[in-house]
């Protein structure tokens, strides 16, 4: 069979997929990348119990076969996006291991530690602080030099509320990911709203909260920023207090508008111009 019309079946693991499906692609072959918590699902309908490679390998491409009607191929990213994409990892990484470090500070102060425990701890968030600073500029540098990622980071800071960590954050999502709609980008954050009818909990709802972690927690971050600063937002948190809605719940619609105002900015190229004044 040619190899043009081979369709490769993958699961989506972390990173460790990647190198093989790069290859793969240069080969000439198709690339479906399942969601793993769908192909899971598929896997119980089908009765499998056994979890082998063989059988793992057997489910994929049955999964894969089924879903050649509205398949959607992977296509490996630009090369910038490739490098931005790893250089995003590191500064992740980075961000969380600051963190640690700075609680080990806070409880290391508290529970009155060894003075040589606190000064190995503050010289650890120096480094880490260094090393974000030098990762942050390099994916600015990088996003300057691209005209297209260099404009699309223009746009994005001229939406009220986002600032040049989220707007660096979401020049790379829109670069990576090629969606279609606002709608679209929301559920992929995990923004949409999940109802919740079950026991004691008829008519709630709750955000669905799937998707990448670390871009929901910076979105709302903004969102918090935008619901004083942003004048669409900000009457749309007042409408829904009114309307008897949480702030919590306020909120997370507040951080679903903002993605979504993101997203159209990007796709209409233009500068976001809010809807309402307040006066």
């Amino acid at each position: 069979m040619h190899q043009g019309k081979t369709l490769i079946t993958m699961e989506a693991t972390g990173v460790y997929h990647e190198g093989v499906a790069y290859y793969l692609y240069a080969q000439g072959f198709q690339i479906f990348l399942s969601n793993p918590g769908k192909a899971k699902k598929f896997a119980q309908s089908l009765g499998f119990v056994h979890k082998t490679d063989k059988s793992d390998a057997a489910m994929l491409a049955k999964y894969g076969s089924i879903q050649l009607d509205n398949i959607a191929f992977w296509i490996p990213e630009d090369d910038d996006v490739r490098v931005i994409k790893t250089l995003i990892r590191r500064l992740n990484a980075l961000e969380k291991d600051k963190l640690r470090e700075s609680n080990r500070l806070e409880a290391s102060t508290i529970s009155d530690a060894a003075e040589r425990v606190i000064q190995s701890t503050v010289y650890l968030i120096s480094v880490l602080d260094g090393e974000i600073t030098e990762i942050q500029h390099e994916i600015d540098r990088l996003i300057s030099c691209n005209p297209g990622m260099n404009k699309n980071r223009e746009l994005l800071l001229s939406v009220i509320g986002i600032g040049k960590v989220m707007a660096r954050e979401l020049v790379y999502l829109f670069s990576a990911k090629k969606f279609t709609s606002a709608k679209q980008v929301a559920a992929y954050v995990g923004l949409i709203p999940r109802l919740n009818e079950s026991g004691v909990f008829k008519g709630r709802s709750s955000l669905s909260k799937s998707g990448p972690s670390r871009i929901r927690s910076k979105i709302f971050l903004a969102a918090v920023c935008a619901g004083t600063h942003n004048p669409d937002i900000k009457a749309q948190k007042i409408r829904l207090t009114h309307a008897g809605k949480t702030k919590m719940q306020a909120l997370g619609v507040a951080m679903r508008k903002l993605i979504q105002i993101c997203y159209g900015v990007i796709k209409n190229q233009t500068r976001y111009q809010p809807q309402i004044v307040l006066i």
